[in-house]
């Protein structure tokens, strides 16, 4: 297995990896395989499937614009069916023949002489090809949060990106640590199932209504018929998403009005002054990531559900322990703690040109070229790299410009025979001084804490921009950005612009 060398290897069987791999095959890359550490497709909708896992952008954006599916049931589709329409996307372009799964990779190291990628696993078999596609996601790997005293706890923990299907909350004390995106879809949930739920939170987040309807037959049979007419409701939701970064990405008077939406919200739905008081963030809408739900205040006022804002000192054989000096006894702690968000590059090592390694040179904070290539790193692509996040629109939309680009660059090694690509590390130097120059005057930046930035406070995650001018530098690939090495030719060959 080792000796062969494959044009493309895809790490991950999430939409994106295969997404890539359609977009290859159709560009006439036929040697690629896709490696995928579990049993099955589907990524981070395979993973996580506690109750009222859904997505929170409307299903017909969050979905590829060259896969469309005219039969969602909703506005915002379960995790289950989004995970449904992964496998249906494998089987309609037979991919499953072309995905190894239970391959967990542990090392990529290059090989600058041959230029090949080699790329181990934890069980030992090496993979070997000219390009690396990495599609494994910015959010692989779940997270135990670090609480004083969380060993000791006796109950039965839950992770919310690991769900225990076979615990019965029925009767039972639980509390939910954390009141992030995860937590508002399970509090609800929750209040229904558990004799009580009890909500310890950090920090209140912004709460906007989600207008989840089912999707009419009318409508999923006229999008079979008519496919355009589904992408024109596509492109209006497009759109209408890219207007509201004028309120989400900078601080401006359109961030105000948001800020009175949010709070009307809160008023619109809870009576309690007091626990009106207890939801308000004190922070710019946009710095933390937007909730969207219509169900989550209206649960934290259960008579069976309490919200408990006191910081937690320390967790007990017994349950918590807040500030206050209460201890609070439990039955079940369900963390919806988020990931573990690898700021400074994948959680396995990789080694470029010259020994040098990607964890060092991040180690201050992941730097890419338009959040896909590293300088000294040639031949990888980073899907979801250093940069790319949104803040307003969908992740998809930004990883379909991603595919588009890693295809331009894997067809031009291949085509021209080149030893490596290797993206210029002035030209990477450039794009980041501006890229960090933009954020600056972003909601992200205006004093938040949040898991879009290091512990230094630097932002390796978002795109500080619109997704169009993210799509526009992704359509245009440079080739004398890079430094282009023939297989033949021991050193590099002049770059010219294509």
């Amino acid at each position: 297995m080792a000796d062969r060398v494959y044009d493309t290897l895809i790490v991950g069987a999430g939409f994106t990896g295969i997404g890539t791999a359609i977009k290859l095959t159709q560009a006439g890359v036929d040697d690629f395989v896709i490696l995928e550490r579990e049993d099955r497709v589907g990524g981070t909708w395979r993973d996580n499937t506690y109750p009222g896992a859904a997505c929170d952008v409307p299903s017909l954006l969050y979905s590829f614009s060259f896969v469309k599916n005219p039969n969602w049931s909703r506005a915002y589709s379960p995790a289950g069916e989004i995970c449904d329409h992964i496998e249906a996307m494998v089987d309609t372009f037979d991919l499953r023949r072309r995905i190894q799964f239970g391959v967990e990779v542990n090392k990529l190291d290059f090989d600058e002489q041959e230029g090949v990628w080699t790329l181990t696993t934890t069980a030992h078999k090496r993979f070997r090809a000219r390009t690396v596609v990495l599609s494994s996601g910015p959010l692989p790997d779940h997270k135990w949060p670090d609480i004083r005293g969380l060993d000791t706890y006796e109950g039965h923990k839950i992770h919310s990106a690991h769900w225990d299907h076979d615990y019965d909350f029925a009767g039972k004390r639980v509390a939910v640590i954390g009141t992030g995106a995860s937590a508002v879809q399970i509090i609800p949930e929750l209040v229904k199932r558990a004799d009580f739920v009890k909500v310890f939170q950090r920090t209140p987040g912004w709460v906007l209504p989600r207008l989840d309807v089912s999707m009419p037959a009318a409508a999923q049979e006229l999008f079979a018929k008519v496919p355009a007419t589904q992408e024109l409701a596509r492109q209006v939701l497009y759109w209408g998403h890219e207007v509201t970064a004028t309120a989400m990405v900078w601080d401006t008077p359109l961030t105000s009005l948001v800020a009175r939406l949010g709070k009307a919200h809160i008023r619109s739905q809870v009576s309690d002054p007091w626990l009106r008081r207890q939801l308000t963030p004190d922070f710019t809408p946009g710095c933390k990531r937007m909730l969207i739900s219509s169900d989550y205040y209206p649960a934290l006022q259960r008579d069976n559900c309490k919200l408990i804002d006191w910081p937690i000192a320390t967790m007990s054989p017994a349950g918590i322990r807040t500030s206050d000096g209460v201890e609070h006894h439990l039955d079940a702690v369900v963390f919806a703690t988020g990931y573990d968000v690898h700021l400074t590059g994948p959680p396995y090592p990789i080694t470029g040109l010259g020994g040098r390694t990607l964890n060092a040179d991040w180690a201050d904070g992941a730097q890419a070229y338009k959040s896909i290539n590293a300088s000294g790193y040639p031949n990888l692509f980073f899907m979801t790299g250093p940069n790319s996040g949104p803040g307003h629109n969908s992740l998809l939309v930004y990883v379909e410009g991603q595919i588009q680009y890693a295809v331009s660059g894997i067809t031009t090694i291949l085509r021209d025979n080149l030893r490596y690509l290797d993206v210029r590390a002035d030209v990477q130097r450039r794009y980041n001084r501006r890229i960090q120059k933009r954020l600056t005057k972003t909601t992200w930046m205006s004093g938040c804490s949040s898991w879009y930035l290091t512990k230094d406070g630097f932002n390796a995650s978002m795109y500080p921009g619109f997704a169009t001018q993210y799509l526009r530098q992704m359509r245009d690939f440079r080739f004398g950005d890079y430094q282009a090495v023939a297989r033949e030719a021991a050193a590099p060959a002049v770059s010219s612009t294509a």
